[in-house]
């Protein structure tokens, strides 16, 4: 497929509620007009970005797990984002990529933000998962991932598109804005970041900024501050121009994560 359509959902999170969540985002989804490939929600979509896993956490088969069974089925896509999940007796930050047969893959979260404590609490992923879609190759992040280059990599040009989903604070959004574009311009790939707006239970506040940037640099999406859903097309041949006129990958150096 040349062009991937993509429904993005910069999401106000209710603290710690998750029937809330689920509520709010049916409502807010059921907006939606046109036939999308894909749904991308923030970081802990239902929940905010919360320590307190013994409250939050749900089994792989729980509340939220069947509700995105059931939106990917709704609107013929996938829907993706992360959640906190516990699984013999470990929590994890895991990204759920979930297809519409109810079908799904997961990335935990590899890099656990200890300014909040999140390392005392989950346990990291230890390993890089390539989606696809459509012929499209896809590798999914969570949030402080965005810091570390190394773990997203283009090696051999493995992936067409980065994305991150995130709980990305206002106060280093000049950060989020400038490494996403980095991440995009390194790698040569589209890279999404959906974030989230509001207040969280601790008083933190984010502004949103999500955004697709393209391979060359360029604003497709970005959207600072309000409650936003949008939908936006992605096309091949922009990834396919940029490589080939600037055929940088082919120099990137090769290594392997110790891991």
């Amino acid at each position: 497929m040349d062009a991937l359509k993509i429904t993005t959902f910069q999401a106000y999170l209710f603290w710690e509620n998750i029937d809330k969540n689920l509520s709010n985002l049916s409502l807010r989804l059921s907006a939606i007009r046109e036939k999308t490939d894909l749904i991308i929600l923030p970081e802990m979509f239902n929940t905010g970005f919360t320590m307190n896993v013994e409250k939050c956490a749900e089994k792989p088969d729980g509340q939220t797990m069947h509700w995105m069974m059931e939106t990917a089925h709704k609107y013929s896509c996938v829907v993706a984002g992360s959640l906190i999940i516990e699984e013999d007796g470990k929590y994890y930050n895991r990204f759920i990529w979930m297809n519409q047969d109810g079908s799904y893959v997961k990335y935990d979260k590899r890099h656990l933000f200890g300014m909040a404590g999140e390392n005392e609490k989950f346990t990291p992923g230890n390993k890089r998962v390539i989606v696809e879609l459509h012929g499209w190759k896809i590798c999914p992040m969570i949030c402080y991932d965005l810091r570390f280059p190394v773990w997203s990599r283009n090696l051999g040009g493995a992936y067409d598109v980065l994305l991150y989903v995130a709980s990305w604070p206002d106060r280093r959004s000049a950060h989020w804005r400038s490494l996403i574009p980095a991440r995009a311009i390194e790698n040569q790939a589209f890279v999404i970041g959906v974030n989230r707006v509001g207040h969280d239970g601790n008083e933190v506040y984010y502004s949103g900024g999500s955004m697709c940037i393209s391979p060359i640099g360029d604003v497709v999406y970005y959207k600072p501050e309000y409650e936003d859903l949008y939908t936006f097309s992605i096309y091949r041949k922009d990834i396919e121009d940029t490589r080939a006129s600037l055929p940088f990958l082919k120099d990137i150096d090769d290594f392997k994560l110790d891991i």
